[in-house]
């Protein structure tokens, strides 16, 4: 078992357990990393495709469910490793777990209700992505995702405020390149070095919506960009879910993280004068609200100088991008 760097995961790492995944089916520099949504998907026709498009290896997240099959199936399939939570874990956290379990530059997050329409293969999605020797993938690139009947979904996203309040509007794909403030649905081709240097998702942030808004305007304060590419296609045969952006605890702590601290000159920090403000916010007890706030102003403060812009600027951003709302 991997141990994950405390600075890669700021919550309690879940306990787990690794089965197979000790041969490597090719040499591409790209993995995939397997997210399960129910079980009505067959699994060993989806590792066959996998096996098929190339991958390096692939690292199925299994959670806490009972797996049969594990045992056949990791016979059949030694380049997969089956990661074994021994409780129920959220997406972000299961990718974390997974990019700890690989090595190479690059992994690929789809869902078992996803399925590779058209990319060239591993190799051909690596090359695209990687180029020449001197090439610096963005920290992750959104494939277009299609329904059954090949219509694109709303993948992108992009951040807009009104009147105060900070929204996400999601948007279909229109050039190569457009930015999103997140990879929806965590569906996305991540240069690991990078996703384990700007510290991955936060389990902290139990809120799925919460979560992939942090990590996407950290992402982008921190001075990296995700962006969408017409190149690698997904056709999506189940249901997403929507959205539930409701203000919950988990607001509380992007709030904190990354719309109240203020830019200036090379670094960041949440001066005081945000408290009344976050208490507000967070409508709870004065002294649990100054806890929070004032441990989160302190993660401001130890990660001060890897700020580029502050969220204003992010926003500003769509702008300039020809976004505008992220409508397409």
């Amino acid at each position: 078992m991997s141990t994950i760097p405390t600075t890669f995961n700021r919550s309690a790492v879940p306990s787990y357990t690794v089965v197979g995944g000790t041969e490597r089916a090719a040499s591409t520099g790209l993995s995939a990393v397997l997210l399960n949504r129910g079980g009505r998907y067959p699994r060993r026709t989806f590792f066959q495709e996998l096996e098929k498009a190339g991958f390096d290896y692939i690292v199925s997240v299994e959670g806490a469910q009972e797996r049969y099959d594990l045992e056949e199936l990791s016979g059949r399939f030694p380049f997969v490793r089956f990661i074994l939570s021994k409780e129920n874990i959220g997406p972000g956290e299961a990718v974390n777990l997974a990019a700890s379990e690989l090595s190479g530059p690059l992994f690929f997050v789809l869902w078992n209700d996803q399925k590779l329409f058209n990319g060239g293969g591993a190799a051909r999605i690596a090359e695209l992505l990687l180029g020449g020797a001197d090439s610096q993938p963005d920290l992750c690139v959104v494939p277009v995702i299609q329904t059954s009947g090949f219509e694109n979904l709303h993948t992108l996203v992009a951040p807009f405020y009104d009147r105060g309040r900070l929204g996400s509007l999601p948007g279909a794909p229109g050039y190569e390149g457009q930015l999103s403030l997140y990879p929806y649905d965590w569906t996305g081709i991540y240069d690991r070095e990078k996703f384990i240097r700007l510290g991955g998702f936060d389990g902290e942030i139990s809120s799925p919506y919460w979560q992939l808004m942090d990590f996407g305007f950290r992402a982008y304060l921190w001075g990296e960009k995700i962006r969408s590419t017409g190149n690698v296609h997904l056709i999506f045969d189940g249901d997403a879910g929507p959205e539930d952006s409701t203000i919950d605890p988990s607001y509380r702590l992007f709030y904190l993280k990354n719309l109240a601290p203020v830019f200036r000159g090379d670094h960041a920090h949440i001066p005081m004068r945000r408290f009344p403000a976050y208490l507000a916010r967070a409508g709870w007890d004065i002294l649990a609200a100054w806890s929070e706030f004032v441990k989160e102003r302190r993660w401001v403060e130890e990660n001060k100088r890897r700020f580029s812009c502050d969220a204003r600027a992010v926003t500003d951003l769509w702008r300039h991008d020809g976004a505008d709302g992220g409508s397409g």
